[in-house]
């Protein structure tokens, strides 16, 4: 039996990238045993999700084959999936459908997918068949080119039309309505702007009626709004907006820093339950 999410309560998902070139932690796992062995701190501090990514999506990067990313990636979850708890989901971040196949069959329970479904027809059949989590995201233009000058009539308005499209379009498809997860895609084709419009309206993606997620984790926006350029400084302003999260209903938070977000994200709920 797959495992099952909780949404009763928050849930966190710890990024581990096996990539070269990631914003804030490209080649920090440069090994299958170090990538592991990351995880497993990760899920002592707090994490239920693992998220595996082979492809780096920052702005500006370049796309990575599905023969490299399958490189990447398959020895992590084969060795993860031998020590990690059985209640621990894994999840592995892409768009292709054929770097989601060979996941799926080494037991992975999640798909990430920053297009949305947009950059591979087959990924939604292909989840359908599986009967695994799908994680929907909202991307304005492929990575390479995506923060060159994005533009909205009205970004929140328009983040939750995609959303619900691609969703139905799931649906449509087979999958699971219990197991899509939307994703605003914060710093994914926005400005500072309208990633803080967003934020102060995430109570409208928490409401559209499937399981949520937000991944505001090291991102440039702190440094737009703090003035700190380092991306491992931005700690406090991915725990702030997971707290933000939590008051408005929002089900997993992505993060790279589990128990410095857990302890915010705890706090945050127990006060909103209080």
């Amino acid at each position: 039996m797959k495992n099952k999410l909780d949404s009763s309560k928050p849930i966190i998902m710890g990024i581990l990238n096996v990539t070269p070139d990631s914003f804030s932690d490209g080649g920090a796992y440069p090994s299958s045993e170090l990538a592991v062995e990351k995880a497993l701190i990760m899920i002592k501090q707090g994490a239920n999700i693992i998220d595996i990514g082979g492809e780096s999506t920052r702005p500006g990067s370049q796309r990575v084959s599905a023969i490299e990313q399958k490189r990447r990636i398959i020895d992590v979850i084969s060795q993860l999936k031998k020590v990690i708890p059985s209640n621990i989901i894994i999840s592995v971040d892409t768009t292709l459908s054929d770097v989601a196949n060979a996941a799926i069959n080494l037991g992975v329970d999640m798909i990430n997918d920053v297009s949305g479904g947009i950059d591979d027809d087959k990924m939604f059949s292909l989840v359908a068949e599986h009967d695994v989590y799908y994680c929907i995201m909202h991307m304005k233009g492929p990575p390479k080119t995506m923060q060159d000058n994005p533009t909205y009539k009205d970004v929140i308005s328009e983040v939750i039309d995609f959303l619900n499209l691609q969703s139905e379009k799931a649906i449509a498809t087979g999958i699971n309505k219990n197991k899509i997860i939307v994703d605003p895609g914060i710093g994914f084709g926005k400005t500072t702007a309208h990633n803080i419009e967003i934020l102060k309206n995430l109570n409208r993606v928490s409401s559209m009626g499937y399981l949520s997620l937000l991944g505001t984790s090291r991102k440039k926006l702190f440094s737009e709004v703090s003035e700190n350029n380092n991306p491992l400084d931005r700690v406090s302003g991915t725990c702030a907006t997971s707290a933000l999260g939590v008051m408005a209903n929002i089900n997993i938070f992505r993060v790279h820093d589990v128990w410095q977000n857990k302890q915010a994200i705890d706090v945050a709920f127990a006060i909103k339950n209080r």
